[in-house]
C-alpha cells in the first residue's frame, strides 16, 4: 500500500475552546462569573452584517468561538474560532455568505438567506488580569428585497361588463408586502390610483369592467427593504358600438330630420364610440352608397332626398347599431314668379294674381303694395303657397300704383319677385264699321288698347242689350245684313276698374243705298259722315304665296304666306298644315315658324326625300271666313355620282387588315366614298348578312383605304360606293380580299448580299492588320506574304538541317574535292535533258551507284 498524504485533522474548535481557559490563565473560571448576552440583528440578503461578541465597550476577546444554529433546527454548527490574529473557519460557512472574523466580530458579507438563525459567541475576555468567560447570542433575521413584479390580467382584451382581474406577483421578497396600483389612460395622461377597486391588494378586481378601465396598469410592491415597480401592462376593454350620432353640414334641422338646398354640398358624419373603432356603412333608402365615417354628397340633387342610415359595426364583438335621419332636398320652382292683373267683380275690383308653381316645398308668395303697412296692421295681408291672389279695390287705387309679389323659398336665400303697375290707357275707345264683299255681313269693331288690366269692351244696342261677349282691348261684332239694321245705333262700352265712369263710342248704321258713295264702296250700307268713318269693305282673307318651292335633299325649305288687301287689318289667324293635314305648331324640331302681323313663314329643316315632299297648306281665318292656299314642296335629290371599280383588294400578312384601292368611271360630282363589308360563305339556307359600313368618312380625293379590325377566321366581301351628299351611286362589284404575296426571296437575297459584304470587309481588315503587325504575328505574315523558293536548294537544305551540319563543308566550295563547283556546274533541277536530275543535289557527278543521301525537308504549316 502506497503512502499518501495524511488526511487533514478534524476541526477541533470546540475542544480548543474548552482548553482555552486553562491555557490562558492557568486556572478555569467559575461558572457563576460567566456573562451572557442576547440581542436581535437584521441583515439584508446580498449585503453585509456584523455580529459582535459582547458589548462594544468591552475589549476584544482573547479567544472567541462562533457557532450557528439554523432557524427551526436544534443542533449548533461551528462557524469560526479565533485567538488574536489566528483565525480558523469551519467548513461549510460559505452557505452563510463570505464569513470573516476580526477582533472577535463575525462579519457576514454577501449575506444569504441560510444565515437566518441563532449565532452563539463564546469568548474569553481579559479583565483585570483575569479571563472572563462571555456568551453572546444573536438572533439574525435575513430580509430578502422585493424582486421586480409583473402583472398578469385574466384577459388582455375583455368585453365591457365582464369580470376582469389583474394579479401582481413577485418572485421573492420578505413579507409583509404592500401593493399599490396605478392606471394611465391609453393616450397618456397622469397615472391615478383606481378608486374603489381594491387597489392595495395583489389582485385588482374590475367587476364589472367598463370602457374607463382601458389603459396601462402598473403595480408597485414594497417591503421594509425596498420597493419595485412592474412594467406597464395594457388592458383593452372592448365595447360598442354605441348608438350612432349623425351630424349634417350645413346644419339645418327641421321637424323630423334635416334639409338641404339643391346643388348644395352636404356632409354627413357619423360617430359611434366603439373599441375597436367602428366600421361605418351608409345606406340611402336601404341601399348601400358609401363606406366610411364621413359621406360627402357633392351638389346634391332632388333624387338624393330620403332616409340616410349610418350602420356602425364592431368587428371584434360582431355587434351592430344604426341611426337613421330623413334628409329633405329643397329645390325652387322653375323660372321665376309671374304676375298678372285681371278685372273682377264687374269691373269694380282688380284681381292681382301671382303664380309660381312647382318646387319643394312650395314657394311662399305675398303681395306688397302702397297700403301694405296699414293692411298688415288690420290683418288683411297673408301668405299663400304657389299662387297668391289679392283683390284690390279699383276705387281705392290710384292710377299708376305698383304692386310687387315677393316669393320666398328655403333654397333661395335672396328670394324672387315680380311686379305689375295698374294704369288706365289714355284717350277713349274707337269704333269702326266695314261691310263684306257682296254686302252679306257688317263688321263692327271697337278698339282701345293698353292699360293694366286691359280695358274690357262690349257691344250694346240702343236698347242697352249686350251683343256678343265682352273682350279685352278689341271687340268685333259681325251682323247679318237685313232690312232691320238701317238706322240702328250700336254702342261700345269700355270699362276699367280704375275708372269711375265707363267710356263709350257709338255707331249709327244708315239705310241701304244702291248707288255708290265712293269709288271704294260700290255698294253697301250708307253710314252718315257725322257718325262713322269712311266706308270700308271686309272680305274673306286673301293669301299670296309661291305655288311650288324646290329644295335639294338635306337643305332648308322656306315657305312664305302673306295676306293682302283690306282683310289684313282684321287680324286673321294664319296657320300652316303639313302634307298629312297636321297643323304645324311652334316648338317642333322639324319645322320653324316665323310670324308677323300679316304673314307667316314656314321653314322645313333638313329636308328629306321623299318624306318631306308634298302639298303644304296655308290657311287664314277671320270673322268673315277662311281662305286656304296650297304650296307644293319638291325635295330633289343630288345628281348621281360616278361609278366605282375596285382595282386592288389584298390582305396584309396578319389577315387582320386589307388594303383597298379603287378608281372612278364617268363624270359626276361626289362628296366622298363609303366602303361596305359583310361576311361570305354562309350556309345556303341562311340569308346573306346585311352590308355594314366599314368606312364612311373618306375624302372625295382619296382612292385607297386601309381597313382593320378583321377576324382572320372570317372571309369578308367588300364593295365601294361613291356619294354625292345624300345620293349614293351604284355600288362597285363585290370582291373578296386576295392573299398577301410571298416576300421571302427579297429578304433572303438581301441577307446574303449583306453577309458577303460583311465577310469581305472583315477579310480585308484582317489582312491589313497582319501586314501592319509583322513582328507580332510572324507565322500568319509568312503564310500570307512569303514567296517560296525552288525545292531542294542549298538554303532549304540548310534551313531543314537546322544547323546540325555546321561542321561539314558547304556545297559548291571549290576547295572540297568532288563538289559541283570543283568539277563542273551541276545541271539545274527540273531540267529533263540534264542527266542525273533524279539524283540528289548533294551527290557528286558520276557517283550514281553510291547509296542515296538522306535529305530532311522542313515544311511549315499553318494551324
Amino acid at each position: 500500500m502506497e503512502r499518501g498524504r495524511a488526511p487533514p485533522p478534524p476541526w477541533r474548535g470546540p475542544w480548543i475552546l474548552c482548553l482555552l481557559p486553562a491555557l490562558a490563565g492557568g486556572q478555569p473560571l467559575a461558572a457563576g462569573e460567566a456573562a451572557y448576552e442576547e440581542w436581535r440583528a437584521t441583515g439584508v440578503r446580498g449585503r453585509a452584517v456584523e455580529l459582535s461578541c459582547g458589548l462594544p465597550a468591552a475589549g476584544p476577546p482573547a479567544v472567541v468561538f462562533w457557532s450557528f444554529t439554523p432557524q427551526g433546527e436544534g443542533l449548533p454548527r461551528a462557524v469560526a474560532v479565533g485567538s488574536g490574529r489566528e483565525v480558523a473557519m469551519a467548513p461549510g460557512t460559505g452557505m452563510l455568505g463570505r464569513v470573516t472574523l476580526r477582533n472577535g466580530t463575525l462579519e457576514l458579507r454577501e449575506l444569504r438567506v441560510a444565515a437566518q438563525g441563532r449565532f452563539l459567541c463564546q469568548g474569553l475576555f481579559p479583565e483585570r488580569g483575569r479571563l472572563r468567560v462571555g456568551y453572546a447570542a444573536v438572533l439574525l433575521r435575513v430580509l430578502v428585497p422585493v424582486s421586480k413584479p409583473f402583472v398578469r390580467p385574466t384577459a388582455a382584451a375583455a368585453a365591457e361588463g365582464a369580470a376582469v382581474a389583474l394579479t401582481c406577483t413577485v418572485r421573492e421578497g420578505t413579507e409583509p408586502l404592500s401593493f399599490s396600483w396605478q392606471h394611465q389612460e391609453p393616450r397618456g395622461g397622469p397615472s391615478v390610483t383606481p378608486a374603489g377597486l381594491g387597489g392595495s391588494r395583489a389582485e385588482l378586481q374590475l367587476t364589472p369592467a367598463n370602457r374607463s378601465h382601458t389603459g396601462w396598469y402598473i403595480c408597485t410592491v414594497r417591503n421594509e427593504v425596498n420597493n419595485h415597480t412592474s412594467d406597464p401592462v395594457y388592458l383593452d376593454i372592448v365595447y360598442g358600438p354605441d348608438e350612432p350620432a349623425i351630424r349634417v353640414e350645413p346644419f339645418s334641422p327641421e321637424q323630423g330630420g334635416f334639409s338641404a338646398g339643391e346643388r348644395e354640398d352636404v356632409v354627413l358624419s357619423c360617430l359611434a364610440p366603439s373599441n375597436p373603432p367602428s366600421r361605418y356603412v351608409w345606406l340611402h333608402n336601404g341601399s348601400q352608397v358609401h363606406i366610411g365615417q364621413t359621406y360627402v354628397i357633392t351638389a346634391i340633387a332632388r333624387a338624393q332626398a330620403g332616409t340616410y342610415t349610418c350602420l356602425a359595426e364592431n368587428s371584434h364583438l360582431q355587434t351592430r347599431t344604426q341611426a337613421t335621419i330623413v334628409l329633405t332636398v329643397y329645390y325652387p320652382p322653375a323660372g321665376s314668379p309671374s304676375c298678372s292683373a285681371l278685372a273682377s267683380d264687374d269691373q269694380r275690383d282688380v284681381a292681382l294674381r301671382c303664380r309660381w308653381l312647382g318646387g319643394f316645398p312650395l314657394a311662399r308668395l305675398r303681395w306688397v303694395g302702397p297700403q301694405d303697412e296699414e293692411e298688415e296692421e288690420e290683418g288683411l295681408m297673408g301668405t299663400s303657397f304657389s299662387m297668391a291672389i289679392r283683390i284690390q279695390s279699383g276705387a281705392a287705387t290710384r292710377n299708376g300704383s305698383s304692386f310687387s309679389c315677393l316669393a320666398s323659398h328655403p333654397a333661395l336665400p335672396l328670394g324672387a319677385a315680380c311686379g305689375t303697375t295698374l294704369w288706365v290707357p289714355s284717350g277713349s275707345p274707337s269704333c269702326a264699321a266695314a261691310a263684306t264683299k257682296g254686302d252679306e255681313y257688317v263688321m263692327l269693331r271697337c278698339r282701345w288698347e293698353g292699360g293694366t288690366p286691359l280695358v274690357t269692351l262690349r257691344w250694346r244696342d240702343s236698347a242697352g242689350r249686350t251683343l256678343g261677349d265682352p273682350a279685352p282691348s278689341t271687340a268685333v261684332l259681325v251682323l247679318s245684313t237685313d232690312g232691320s239694321l238701317g238706322g240702328r245705333e250700336f254702342v261700345c262700352v269700355a270699362a276699367h276698374p280704375l275708372r269711375a265712369a265707363a267710356a263709350e263710342c257709338r255707331l249709327r248704321l244708315g239705310k241701304l243705298d244702291p248707288s255708290p258713295v265712293s269709288p271704294s264702296c260700290h255698294s253697301g250700307w250708307h253710314l252718315p259722315a257725322d257718325t262713322v268713318p269712311p266706308c270700308r269693305r271686309v272680305e274673306v282673307p286673301e293669301l299670296e304665296a309661291e305655288s311650288e318651292v324646290a329644295v335639294l335633299e338635306g337643305g332648308e325649305a322656306h315657305l312664305a304666306c302673306r295676306q293682302r288687301g283690306s282683310s289684313a287689318s282684321l287680324g286673321a289667324a294664319v296657320a300652316w298644315y303639313d302634307p298629312k293635314e297636321r297643323e304645324v305648331t311652334p316648338g317642333l324640331a322639324k319645322y320653324r315658324l316665323e310670324q308677323g302681323e300679316a304673314w307667316v313663314n314656314l321653314t322645313v329643316r333638313d329636308a328629306e326625300w321623299p318624306g318631306d315632299s308634298g302639298i303644304y297648306r296655308c290657311t287664314a281665318t277671320n270673322a268673315v271666313g277662311t281662305a286656304s292656299l296650297p304650296v307644293r314642296l319638291r325635295v330633289d335629290r343630288y345628281p348621281a355620282p360616278p361609278n366605282v371599280t375596285i382595282s386592288k383588294l389584298r390582305y396584309t400578312r396578319a389577315r387582320t387588315e386589307v388594303r383597298l384601292e379603287w378608281r372612278t368611271q364617268g363624270a359626276g360630282n361626289l362628296t366622298g366614298f363609303v366602303v361596305q363589308r359583310r361576311q361570305t360563305k354562309k350556309p345556303l339556307r341562311e340569308t346573306p348578312s346585311p352590308w355594314e359600313t366599314a368606312a364612311g368618312d373618306i375624302e372625295p380625293h382619296s382612292r385607297d383605304r386601309r381597313l382593320g379590325g378583321l377576324d382572320p377566321a372570317v372571309l369578308y366581301a367588300f364593295r365601294v360606293l361613291a356619294v354625292n351628299h345624300r345620293t349614293a351611286g351604284h355600288p362597285s362589284e363585290v370582291q373578296t380580299p386576295a392573299e398577301p404575296p410571298f416576300e421571302a426571296y427579297p429578304a433572303v437575297t438581301g441577307a446574303a448580299v449583306a453577309g458577303m459584304l460583311v465577310a469581305t470587309a472583315a477579310s480585308l481588315l484582317a489582312v491589313h492588320c497582319i501586314a501592319r503587325h509583322r513582328d507580332t504575328l510572324p507565322r500568319l505574315h509568312d503564310l500570307l506574304f512569303r514567296t517560296a523558293g525552288p525545292m531542294g536548294t542549298a538554303e532549304d537544305a540548310e534551313a531543314a538541317a537546322g544547323g546540325e551540319e555546321e561542321a561539314a563543308p558547304a556545297q559548291g566550295d571549290p576547295s572540297v574535292p568532288g563538289t559541283a563547283a570543283g568539277a563542273e556546274a551541276a545541271p539545274a533541277q527540273g531540267d529533263p535533258s540534264a542527266p542525273g536530275t533524279a539524283e540528289p543535289l548533294s551527290a557528286a557527278p558520276g557517283t550514281t551507284d553510291d547509296p542515296p543521301v538522306n535529305v530532311t525537308t522542313a515544311v511549315t504549316a499553318t494551324p
